[in-house]
């Protein structure tokens, strides 16, 4: 019994527990790390697939017949995109700028002025809406904001019916992570504001806001690059007119709805040119994530 109670003292549970521990933690350090090396592998594999399909017609035309070709007839061998870059750019700004103000200005009620039941409730249904499905902010779009164009001008399928209904789709991405960015900021700021007597509004405009702001700009960033790289609500609600636009109720087509609709029959320098199209795409999502990044990085150092 003796013998025993000391070989079993020479494994002392704690020192078994923590190399259990450790050996553990080394499998999961292993898995998320294999994990993080296939998302980074594909996004690589992705961004090498676009410019070797594209690459050919670059070489063979060069970039400035993009924006300088008579028009879009690809069949025929003109590739002017300039419209679609410029609809698709003028689509991102106005969905960013209607839904901007309106997103902020929620976030900030949520996360200052409701009771927490309420907030709860509210931080539910908007997490709710930014899973509703693409598709069906489009059906809506067209039964309901279409319509309602219509009987200002035009045939309502316009660009102003796509900003519309995109603003909608990405106001809940930019509310939830201008919600997250001021519920960071720290609350003794509020503490010692209150102390000295400054009313709310102040501090949220002077202190929280501020403090929050490389939060707020880096939701406008991700609404915008999701604004951009949508499909099928312009698909459905800005006409699909390969045309540059002059006001916001003329029918437009930008990059990504050009892609869905022509992609299934494209062939030879017709298919390698919406490669083209979604390479420009994915340059200006990049571009949009870099100037977060320095914005952040500017911010912090």
């Amino acid at each position: 019994m003796i013998g025993n109670v000391e070989s079993l003292a020479q494994y002392p549970v704690g020192g078994r527990s923590r190399t259990l521990n450790r050996r553990v933690d080394t499998i999961f350090l292993a898995l998320i790390s294999l994990c993080a090396l296939i998302a980074s592998l594909l996004i690589v594999l992705i961004v090498l697939f676009l410019f070797k399909e594209s690459f050919p017609l670059i070489h063979k035309i060069g970039v400035l017949r993009f924006l300088t070709d008579d028009g879009w007839w690809p069949t025929s061998g003109e590739f002017n995109l300039g419209p679609m870059i410029v609809t698709s750019l003028l689509l991102m700004v106005s969905a960013v700028l209607v839904a901007t103000p309106i997103a902020v200005t929620f976030a900030i009620y949520m996360c200052f002025y409701c009771e927490p039941r309420v907030q709860r409730f509210l931080r539910v249904l908007v997490d709710v809406s930014a899973s509703v499905p693409t598709i069906i902010f489009a059906f809506w779009g067209l039964v309901n904001v279409v319509p309602l164009i219509a009987e200002f001008a035009g045939q309502g399928t316009s660009l102003l019916a796509g900003a519309l209904v995109l603003a909608l789709m990405i106001f809940p991405t930019i509310t939830i992570l201008t919600n997250s960015a001021l519920s960071a900021v720290p609350t003794h700021y509020f503490v010692a504001g209150s102390a000295l007597g400054i009313k709310k509004f102040s501090l949220i405009c002077h202190i929280a806001i501020p403090q929050a702001r490389g939060g707020i700009i880096a939701a406008v960033i991700l609404g915008a690059a999701r604004a951009i790289g949508e499909t099928m609500v312009v698909l459905v609600l800005c006409g699909n007119i390969v045309q540059m636009p002059t006001s916001m109720f003329d029918p437009v087509r930008t990059l990504t709805a050009n892609i869905a609709l022509e992609m299934p029959y494209a062939m030879g320098d017709h298919r390698a040119s919406l490669y083209v199209s979604g390479l420009i795409v994915l340059l200006v999502v990049t571009g949009l994530v870099l100037v977060s990044e320095l914005y952040a990085k500017r911010k912090y150092s």
